[in-house]
């Protein structure tokens, strides 16, 4: 043991005793002790988020982000903030795991948190799925089956109660017929579906199973050792008839694929597009003739229509700005139309993650990735919110979300077991909010 840590036992040793000898109940030692602790000790704050823009009708319901980057002067982990910017709930991950996609769902006829968390996002990642209840308590956990970690890009709990999980795994493929190696180190992206309670896995779905090699937009690597990330799967979500919408960014392709024995229905976008693709009036194309490309998030709306975020830039750019992008397919006719976009409001591309949330209100709630920024838009189009994370900080999603917990959200409030998502027992959480809203 090192001497400084020496010096940190001794100091904490000192504290407990002299809570025991004026008589603070031992149930209370835990908190008082770490409300105690020197400044140089406490964890950081949460980053800062500044509001830039905030006018007219905006949704109802609070802001949820998983702020990573900036360390070490800010935290990482899941946040809930209000419209102002003031921070509801935040728990901090430890030093060298992320958080993502961490939004409010329904479990079981209840409201929960979820997210996931882990490390290496964006790659071969390993994590876990975390549900909590609304007294801020982890109810259950959920992990990849069949040998796999399970990705951050994804986690959505469904209708029947199970989980929407995806993961990442390689594999060796012959690509002599697209030029390539007869060896390749290729990354495939799966799907899981998980039960919950058991770690059933109950379906699976394999991107090398169904998607041409050809497909891909993502050049060779120059040596077979090298991974190819051809698919890069990053979003699994129900369409309105109980089907997957499962996106390959790095096909430029959105794929319906049927639940029960995983055949694609359709596909959007890329190389083999089910779909003629066309613009209504003001709306454009990308420089490659897409409507979007790199890109995230695909929501069905209905009747049709579904929403993307249009990343449109990966090293290069397809277009200028990266945008949220809505589209109605006409099933009849194979058209795709372009039927409205809003642009990221300071003229940027975001290179990497991203999505765009329809609010219940009928906004578009827009997290703009790997920029610091996260907006909302009227059906119109008009930006009713814009914020920003400080620069190195951003979130791999935000969503507009109501919330309305039945615990108190004060620091502490919360409990994390051994293996738990925080350092511990009584592991702080910072919080201005009473027990409802």
């Amino acid at each position: 043991m090192s001497r400084s840590s020496l010096q940190t036992r001794i100091a904490s040793l000192r504290r407990t005793l002299t809570l025991i000898a004026i008589g603070v109940p031992s149930a209370f030692i835990g908190v008082v002790a770490t409300a105690l602790l020197p400044p140089a000790e406490a964890s950081p704050p949460p980053p800062p988020v500044s509001i830039l823009t905030s006018q007219g009708d905006l949704g109802r319901g609070d802001i949820f982000i998983s702020p990573f980057g900036g360390t070490p002067t800010y935290a990482n982990g899941p946040e809930i903030l209000d419209t102002h910017g003031n921070v509801v709930w935040f728990q901090p991950v430890p030093a060298g795991q992320e958080a993502s996609d961490f939004r409010t769902q329904t479990y079981h006829g209840q409201p929960v948190l979820t997210w996931w968390q882990g490390t290496g996002l964006g790659g071969p990642a390993s994590g876990t799925d975390y549900i909590y209840d609304d007294h801020y308590q982890q109810i259950a956990t959920v992990k990849a089956g069949n040998g796999l970690s399970a990705d951050g890009h994804e986690f959505l709990i469904t209708p029947q109660n199970t989980a929407l999980i995806l993961s990442y795994t390689t594999a060796t493929a012959n690509l002599t017929s697209i030029g390539g190696a007869a060896n390749q180190t290729v990354i495939d992206g799966v799907v899981q579906e998980i039960d919950i309670p058991t770690g059933k896995v109950l379906f699976q779905w394999n991107s090398q199973d169904h998607v041409p090699f050809s497909q891909s937009e993502q050049p060779l690597p120059a040596s077979p050792s090298t991974p190819w990330d051809w698919f890069h799967i990053n979003a699994v979500h129900l369409d309105t008839d109980g089907n997957l919408l499962i996106d390959g960014r790095d096909t430029w392709t959105t794929y319906k694929v049927n639940r029960f024995n995983g055949s694609i229905v359709w596909q959007l976008g890329g190389k083999d597009s089910s779909f003629r693709l066309q613009v209504a009036p003001g709306q454009v194309l990308d420089s490659a003739n897409e409507i979007f490309a790199w890109q995230h998030d695909p929501e069905a709306l209905g009747d049709g229509v579904y929403t993307f975020f249009d990343n449109d830039a990966a090293g290069t750019s397809e277009l200028p700005y990266s945008r949220a992008v809505t589209v109605r397919l006409n099933p009849w006719t194979h058209t795709a139309t372009l039927v409205a976009s809003d642009a990221q409001p300071e003229g940027l591309s975001a290179p990497s993650q991203g999505n765009a949330q329809t609010t219940a209100d009928g906004n578009l709630f827009v997290g703009w990735g790997a920029l610091p920024y996260f907006s909302e838009f009227s059906p119109s189009g008009q930006l009713l919110f814009n914020a920003s994370l400080p620069a190195g900080v951003n979130t791999y999603r935000a969503y507009l979300l109501p919330w309305n917990p039945l615990g108190s959200g004060a620091p502490g409030h919360g409990h994390d077991g051994p293996g738990g998502p925080g350092h511990g027992p009584g592991f702080p959480r910072f919080s201005r909010r009473g027990p409802a809203h």
